[in-house]
This record gives C-alpha cells, sequence and structure tokens, in this order.
C-alpha cells in the first residue's frame, strides 16, 4: 500500500514543481497570476492512500506597477479585467494592457490579435455612449471636420481719459484702439475680425467691426455705455431686439466657397476706467478649423482621446472593463488570457473607477504578481516533498526485499 501512497506523492510534487516552474517562467510576464496548487488527500475503507492534486488556484492580486512610453499601454488596478473577442467572435478576458495597432484597420489590438472592445462614441461633437454593449476600438485617421464659430466675446480694458475721436473708415490709425479676434466660417476657413474701438463721448464708445478677410467688407457698429464707475451697462444692436443689453450679431460673407453666415460678439466685463491705455483680454469662441490625427492617448479613466493638428482633442472611445464574482472559477485559455465559466459567473461589464470593475491607469504595465522568493522556497519545499516520497519508495523496497531474502 505505501508503494501506492509513495507514487501518490511523487505525482502531486512534480505536478506542484510544474505550477512553480510555470510561475517562476513567467515572472516577466505582464498581467500573469500566480498559481499555487491545492492537495487532498485519498482514504477509503478507513485506510489513507495518498494525496492528489484537487486544484491549481490562482491569486489575482494586484502586480507591481511600471510607468511606460507606449500610448497604448495601460495598467488595471484592482478586480478587473480587458474584454478582449478573438477572430471567432468568442470573448475573453485578460490582464495585460499591451496593445498596439491593426495597421490594416486600425483596430485596437492585443499582441495576439485579439480585439479590445469598449464603448463607442456618437454624435457631433462626439460623446462616449457608456453603458452601451462594448464593441472593437479603433483609432481612425479620419480628420477632425471644422466647426463654425457661432459664438465669441472679448473683454476690453477702455481707457477712459482718451480724447473722443471720430473713426475714418478709410484710416484705421483714426480709432482709439484697435484689437482683433480669428472666427472659422463654415469650411473652417480663419476669418480675421477687426475691432475698432472709437469713444464717442464720456463713457460711450462704438465698436467698429469688419471682416478683413473678405474685400469689401462692411462695418457692423456695436455701441458700449459704461456707467460713471467704469461698468459695461449696455451693448447694442443686440442679437435679442428685446434685449437692452447682450451679444451682437456680425456678419461672416462667404470665402472660398463658404456659406455666408453670422455669429454672436459679446463683450461683457468689459471696463473703461483710468488705465492710462487701453487693452484686451484673449478672445474667446468656439469655432476651429480642420485638423489631422498626430497622436492619441488613453486617460486614467480608460477614454481614448485623439489629438489632433489643428490643436483640438476628441473621445475616440472608452475601454470597458469586466468583473466577475468568482475570478477562481475562470478557465486559463492561455496567450495571458481566460474564459469565464459557470464557476466564475458572468462578466459585470463596466466603466474604470465604478463598481467593482478597478481602475485603469494610462501608461503603465502591470507585471507579473509573482513573488519570486517565495516561488524559490516553495521550489525546495516541493523538492523535499518529492524526495520524502522516493525515499518511502526506497524504504519499502528494503523491506519486501528482506522478505523476499528470508529463509
Amino acid at each position: 500500500m505505501s508503494f501506492y501512497q509513495a507514487v501518490s506523492g511523487l505525482n502531486a510534487a512534480s505536478k506542484q514543481l510544474d505550477v512553480i516552474g510555470n510561475n517562476i517562467a513567467n515572472s516577466s510576464t505582464v498581467g500573469f497570476k500566480t498559481g499555487t496548487i491545492a492537495f487532498a488527500d485519498l482514504f477509503a475503507g478507513g485506510t489513507g492512500l495518498g494525496t492528489k492534486v484537487s486544484s491549481t488556484l490562482q491569486d489575482f492580486g494586484d502586480g507591481p506597477l511600471n510607468s511606460s512610453s507606449r500610448a497604448l499601454d495601460v495598467a488595471i488596478s484592482g478586480n478587473g479585467f480587458f474584454r478582449l473577442q478573438d477572430s471567432a467572435g468568442t470573448v475573453l478576458f485578460s490582464r495585460n494592457g499591451q496593445f498596439t495597432l491593426d495597421g490594416a484597420t486600425r483596430n485596437i489590438v492585443n499582441m495576439q490579435g485579439m480585439l479590445l472592445t469598449g464603448y463607442p462614441v456618437v454624435g457631433t461633437p462626439p460623446v462616449v455612449q457608456q453603458g452601451a454593449d462594448p464593441v472593437p476600438l479603433t483609432i481612425p485617421e479620419t480628420p477632425m471636420a471644422a466647426q463654425q464659430t457661432t459664438v465669441a466675446s472679448i473683454v476690453a480694458n477702455l481707457n477712459s481719459s482718451d480724447d473722443v475721436k471720430t473713426f475714418d473708415p478709410d484710416n484705421r490709425e483714426t480709432a482709439n484702439y484697435k484689437g482683433s479676434i480669428t472666427v472659422y466660417d463654415t469650411l473652417g476657413n480663419p476669418h480675421n475680425i477687426g475691432l475698432y474701438f472709437e469713444k464717442t463721448a464720456a463713457n460711450k464708445w462704438t465698436v467698429n467691426v469688419q471682416d478683413g478677410s473678405v474685400a469689401g467688407s462692411p462695418f457692423t457698429e456695436i455701441a458700449l455705455e459704461f456707467s460713471s464707475s467704469g461698468a459695461l451697462i449696455s451693448q447694442t444692436p443686440a442679437a435679442d431686439p428685446t434685449a437692452t443689453t447682450g451679444a451682437s450679431t456680425i456678419p461672416l460673407p462667404s470665402l472660398d466657397g463658404s456659406l455666408a453666415s453670422s455669429f454672436t460678439l459679446d463683450f461683457a466685463g468689459s471696463v473703461q476706467q483710468n488705465f492710462g491705455g487701453n487693452s484686451n483680454k484673449a478672445p474667446v469662441q468656439n469655432g476651429y478649423g480642420p485638423g489631422s490625427l498626430i497622436g492619441y492617448s488613453v486617460s486614467d479613466g480608460g477614454v481614448i482621446t485623439g489629438k489632433y493638428s489643428n490643436d483640438r482633442t476628441q473621445p475616440l472611445g472608452q475601454i470597458a472593463l469586466a468583473s466577475f464574482s468568482n475570478p477562481e472559477g475562470l478557465s486559463i485559455q492561455g496567450d495571458n488570457t481566460w474564459a469565464s465559466t459557470d464557476k466564475s459567473g458572468q462578466p459585470v461589464i463596466g466603466q474604470a473607477g465604478v463598481g467593482s470593475v478597478g481602475t485603469l491607469l494610462g501608461n503603465m504595465t502591470e507585471s507579473s504578481n509573482v513573488d519570486m522568493s517565495k516561488e524559490l522556497v516553495d521550489m525546495i519545499v516541493a523538492q523535499r516533498f518529492y524526495q520524502s516520497n522516493a525515499q518511502t519508495i526506497k524504504t519499502q523496497d528494503s523491506i519486501l526485499q528482506t522478505l523476499v531474502s528470508m529463509r
């Protein structure tokens, strides 16, 4: 009987060494999770029959985090998994956040070509559709379309001690102060809008506005009135005919085929006091020209953001994470992936940082959580385990040899 007990021990020790060896071999594998073997005794008819391997458990604790300069390196902290899809449409899960682009389709894929899935963007401007069914994420090279300026504003600091002047459109130098703002039409053409400030009386100014990018553009006059303390109290004409103050409508003529349009210009916040000179703060407007994709990044929330040549950004999608009620029930599939099973339960899909799916860290990778010191100690223990069972066989063989040699 002890032969079989010892053989079962040898088999168990051999499998334990296999698991330890696999841990050590994957100590540099990104996202790898340590395996631990579990034994159970064999018992029948009141007699111990040895041992067996009952299960190989995995430690899903976080591995150390390392910084990375790659835009598509992402690490998970917590209980989450990346949701992947292979060429057959099978959904798998991984902790390895080293991704790259498929050159042909510009899909985001792992090193084995599996598609990273997440939430798509919809609308113009694009907005992440959180809660939608996950789809393969891409980084398209589609240019960002231009956006026409519809709203603009500028805060002027006008000098109350300036002389009253009469502005001559044929001589722009007759203005008390000259400013400008750049806006965009329906094709993304920039229009340089000239602002010629003319003091007409005490506490009263007129701004003569002209599109300097289109020859022969007419002037639009905007009257500004200030209180005795220098605060702006009215701007006329207002875009709303019933209003006594507010933004004024400025025409935007057609340029190189663009649609003739208009935008509103607001001087709210402007001040007239004895500054000793005239100035204005940086203008603000909501338009921009077209832009080509020049880069991308992944935020700590998993949002993939495109960077464009027009100094604008826009979301391209968001990485979805999955969590399980029993991660140890996942089935190992190789290539740093797992599949869900009845034991693991169905995946809960969500966005990083919400619920139980963990958080994401951009420009980071999660190292293997293998503890080399522990593995080497476990290897020594497993070796002694193996040697002891082998010694049991040797001892039993010696006893049998004694019996056989008896006369």
